[in-house]
């Protein structure tokens, strides 16, 4: 896909028709991201949220606007790991792709795995992730503040809360990526978890969603739906996890990205695969302006 522009650069040099006054594009400035941390209250969880924000090359010296990567830690976790996006930030700024990259906290002391998900008045960490958390980046730095650019990726249990919170926000987000995820609650040894009613349950599984989503996300134009898992995943189903919901997609004709690899369930495995599949989201959403 890197082709077309070496090609226009060739016949620049061949034909007249590219004279030197004619318009150039800049490269996108390169080095490594800066880093930030960040706090809001959240009325969601009745407390206070941090989150790390790694702006791309150029940003202080300039006066663009970017697209939005949100990323979802795993779970459980603690209250500080969110804060560990440097890796995938530097691999954003080595593939040149100018975006803002966001690590939200998941977790606290005393609510280690909430698994993304609204429990209730206080512990309601979807709507603290994709209502409170937008609002704060977008007032406090020089986004895109539209759906068509911003991404939500997520590792493990973010993959799952990536997944759900964009499902049951599709005005949100554009872009969605699950690595190593799966797609119904489950509890900290990863088994299906129980909720109160049938109702809660269906809502917390993405499966139950998928024969309706063309339609939800039908007013928003093109979504893009991507997800991974290894063949050596070690928790109870997670593979087959990913298989079905991939079937599901197809079946209901919603176009989508699933990729099984030869790996298992860790940090290693997801830095292997990290350039392409944050490359991907990023070319997928609008571009600095």
């Amino acid at each position: 896909m890197h082709r077309r522009p070496l090609l226009i650069l060739l016949l620049c040099g061949l034909l007249t028709g590219c004279a030197s006054g004619s318009a150039s594009t800049t490269p996108p400035p390169t080095g490594p991201p800066t880093f930030a941390n960040g706090s809001f209250h959240s009325d969601a969880v009745n407390g206070t949220l941090h989150y790390e924000v790694a702006l791309p090359p150029g940003y202080a010296s300039g006066a663009k606007r970017y697209p939005v990567v949100y990323f979802l830690h795993g779970l459980p976790a603690n209250d500080q790991s969110y804060n560990h996006i440097g890796g995938y930030a530097q691999s954003l700024a080595a593939t040149n792709h100018p975006a803002i990259l966001v690590g939200a906290q998941g977790a606290r002391a005393g609510d280690t795995d909430p698994e993304w998900h609204d429990w209730g008045p206080g512990r309601d960490w979807e709507t603290a992730t994709e209502s409170e958390l937008v609002s704060t980046i977008d007032h406090h730095y020089r986004t895109i503040p539209r759906r068509s650019a911003r991404a939500i990726v997520g590792v493990s249990a973010g993959g799952y809360g990536a997944t759900l919170i964009a499902i049951h926000n599709p005005e949100t987000y554009q872009v969605i990526e699950s690595w190593s995820g799966y797609f119904i609650l489950t509890d900290p040894d990863g088994n299906p978890a129980k909720l109160d009613s049938a109702e809660e349950e269906a809502y917390a599984d993405a499966h139950t969603h998928v024969p309706h989503l063309k339609a939800d996300f039908a007013p928003y134009g093109k979504t893009f739906f991507g997800f991974y898992t290894g063949t050596k995943d070690p928790y109870p189903g997670f593979v087959d996890d990913n298989k079905r919901f991939a079937d599901e997609l197809t079946a209901a004709g919603i176009p989508h990205v699933f990729q099984l690899y030869e790996g298992a369930h860790n940090q290693d495995f997801w830095n292997e695969h990290q350039d392409d599949w944050l490359g991907g989201a990023v070319d997928r959403l609008d571009k600095p302006q």
